[in-house]
């Protein structure tokens, strides 16, 4: 048979996959499959049969609306008749439907017999007719004199001249007393004589039956500087629902730990916005709400000192947006890496610095070193300097960007245990976290104690070694905790289910990383490793590089990584660079653990890790989950900072750690259009300014449902929201 006999149209519709024959004797390629589809084969032989399975997978390319029902595209094969030099090319066209979660979100009713249904509108009101007229005269005396005549009222004996020469004080002059009488003819003249309110020593007001006689024969009156009509204003304002500002509370709500709805007296406070030159560049900050906990901070009662240990490659001091935030070595810094000088027959080993252990944790400039400076930049997420910053170059920044920290007493220890070239060992990061807490540690035949123990560790390392191999790292990390610290580990970056060390060690706290989605609930960032010991989330970028974060840097898209203070080895002078990982992610729990014990709303690990997991943004699946552990952390909730915004929200998540935002219609109801897994929303307000609803505190209420072919429709019973 020809290729052209027999064409192929594959229609799914909600089936997983779908069977092609064709009894074809010659030679077959596919040129081209759709993303979202698999075919169990992509070539075939002269004398075999084409028998094709297809296997759909609808979770692939699902935007943040979750608007497509329909998946549609072309399979493009390759055909070649037996003994024939020349392949023909078919287009089969194929589809699938996605599965359909539909449900509806309602807000809290409000009812009240003098409230208007109807929508506003923007047009202001038309304009009436004016129906005043405003007298200013020249003289304080002559306007006091009209006045007093005017506001006895008509039908009072005595002519106008006795009235204005009654009027009048003794000292009022002549001229002056001339005036007003002649003034107040005029308004009788014009059926004025009325009472009238006075605007000021010079002004009167009048609402005459004939607004324009008056305002006639007072024009043309000497002793008046001016007479207008009292021109119509409106309403400027915006009504309705549809065009509410955004940070409002729905009317009529009440949200946990709230007072109810008008009874509120005093008004929200304002997040903090931070004015430094990238600032607008760290949207982790954002996502975290840390707006209102750096207004909470201003309120005072961050006073108590807090040493994060920041294992890692070590910092470097001379950048000017870290002056003063790291520990010195006189102060316990450390760099617990060895030097062994090359021998004959032997390498030798070279940490990047030419030295052993020492009290210098420089990070060095080295041949074949890595680009960037890890530590400066995980030191700059939890402490970067606050406003202006003496620089030695005109070029560099005067502000950068900032930390967590604030203006809490939250200060670096570095302690290098990555070398140069980015690497290190289970011995090297167990020396580090012993030296941290206190423990005296031998290195290079010196004797090394922290003079001042660290009460958090950051572990921005790790890798996919066997619980096994992990054993001294664990003990270590054991020890750490035991010794009162707060032991933080990245959760890894390797693409995979596979566990990280130490992050998997049972006594430290497993960061893995979320990104921006595009709707408003982070998702699981690609390259974080899920597995079951994960315990929280915090931002740590995409690598994907196909989203932004909304910025824009030296006119380009940022993109959604996290920016923050960093080297530049070539030039040797300070810089600021993006990086990604859950490395950038776990100083953001380290920043919020230092920042609990420093305002003494915790006291120790136990309870500080209790508190990060009790108050984290439940993302996924409801409950504990591998992707987001207990989930993204919350430091405006975990740290009682006060409320700075009232707006209302929602999500829907998968168990992929992806998150949707499909449109809502008038009654709050929306459809949305996904692939096989299980799905959350949630629905709340939003109290700190993130955008994130539905948090701890927020009043936040949640439903859930499972896709499948076998169930490809769900409709959801409508989400009460409180």
């Amino acid at each position: 048979m020809t290729p052209a006999a027999g064409e192929v149209t594959l229609d799914l519709g909600y089936a997983e996959s779908g069977q092609i024959d064709k009894a074809f004797s010659g030679n077959w390629q596919i040129e081209k499959v759709p993303v979202w589809l698999k075919p169990s084969s992509f070539a075939g032989s002269a004398g075999t049969p084409l028998s094709l399975r297809v296997q759909a997978d609808r979770n692939v390319g699902i935007q943040p609306t979750a608007a497509e029902p329909q998946l549609s595209d072309v399979i493009k094969v390759r055909w070649q008749a037996p003994g024939s030099a020349t392949w023909v090319t078919s287009r089969w066209p194929v589809q699938a439907r996605r599965y359909s979660l539909s449900g509806q979100i309602r807000w809290p009713a409000v009812t009240g017999a003098d409230a208007l249904v109807q929508a506003g509108t923007v047009q202001p009101a038309a304009a009436g007719p004016a129906r005043q007229v405003i007298v200013k005269y020249r003289s304080a005396a002559v306007a006091q004199a009209v006045g007093a005549r005017l506001g006895q009222g008509a039908g009072q004996a005595g002519s106008a001249e006795q009235a204005g020469a009654q009027s009048l004080t003794p000292d009022t002059a002549g001229s002056a007393r001339q005036l007003s009488a002649q003034s107040l003819q005029r308004w009788q003249r014009a059926g004025a004589a009325q009472p009238v309110a006075r605007l000021g020593a010079q002004t009167l007001l009048a609402r005459p039956a004939d607004p324009q006689a008056l305002l006639t024969a007072l024009q043309q009156d000497p002793a008046v500087e001016y007479a207008v009509l009292s021109a119509p204003l409106s309403t400027q304002q915006v009504d309705g629902p549809a065009i509410q500002p955004a940070g409002m509370q729905p009317a009529g709500t009440q949200a946990e730990g709230t007072q109810p709805a008008g009874t509120q007296t005093n008004a929200l406070a304002q997040p903090v916005i931070p004015t430094d030159q990238y600032a607008s560049l760290q949207w982790a900050y954002r996502t975290l709400g840390y707006g209102a906990v750096w207004r909470d901070m201003e309120a005072g009662g961050y006073t108590r000192p807090v040493t994060v240990a920041v294992l890692d490659t070590g910092v470097r001091y001379d950048h000017p947006d870290l002056q003063g935030q790291p520990l010195t070595p006189a102060e316990g810094a450390l760099d617990v890496l060895d030097f062994t000088p090359a021998a004959e027959g032997q390498a030798g080993y070279d940490n990047g610095d030419g030295d052993g252990p020492d009290r210098d944790p420089t990070d060095p400039a080295a041949p074949r070193r890595t680009d960037h400076s890890h530590g400066t930049h995980v030191s700059g997420i939890i402490a970067a300097r606050w406003g202006e910053q003496a620089v030695a170059n005109s070029k560099w920044s005067t502000s950068g960007v900032v930390g967590a920290a604030y203006r809490a007493p939250v200060k670096i220890l570095p302690v290098r245990v990555i070398d140069a070239a980015g690497n290190t060992d289970v011995a090297q990061v167990a020396a580090g976290l012993r030296y941290a807490v206190g423990q005296p540690v031998t290195l290079g035949g010196q004797t090394f104690q922290n003079p001042a123990p660290a009460q958090v560790i950051n572990l921005s390392l790790g890798g996919p070694i066997s619980a096994a191999e992990a054993r001294p790292l664990c003990d270590a990390v054991a020890e750490a905790r035991a010794a009162g610290a707060v032991v933080v580990a990245a959760a890894g970056n390797y693409y995979s289910s596979s566990q990280v060390y130490p992050a998997a060690c049972p006594g430290a706290v497993a960061v893995g990383s979320v990104t921006l989605s595009g709707a408003s609930a982070p998702r699981h960032s690609e390259f974080s490793d899920h597995y079951a010991e994960v315990r929280l989330s915090a931002p740590g970028g995409t690598a994907e590089g196909t989203t932004y974060n909304g910025g824009r840097l030296n006119d380009k898209p940022a993109p959604d990584q996290i920016f923050s203070t960093d080297w530049d080895y070539a030039k040797n002078e300070p810089r600021y660079a993006y990086q990604a990982g859950t490395s950038q992610a776990a100083p953001q729990v380290s920043a919020l653990a230092a920042l609990l014990l420093s305002k003494g709303v915790t006291h120790g690990p136990e309870d500080t890790e209790a508190r990060m997991f009790d108050t984290a943004t439940d993302l996924g699946p409801a409950g504990r989950d591998e992707y987001f552990g207990y989930g993204m952390i919350n430091p405006a909730a975990a740290l009682e900072a006060p409320a700075v915004s009232r707006a209302a929200g929602f999500s829907l998540q998968s168990d992929r750690g992806q998150s949707y935002q499909p449109a809502l219609d008038e009654q709050g109801r929306f459809t949305a259009y996904l692939g096989t897994g299980t799905y959350v929303l949630r629905a709340g307000h939003d109290f700190n300014g993130n955008g994130v609803a539905g948090e701890y505190g927020e009043g936040g209420v949640n439903t859930s449902a499972t896709l499948s072919a076998e169930q490809p429709e769900v409709q959801l019973s409508p989400l009460q929201v409180r």
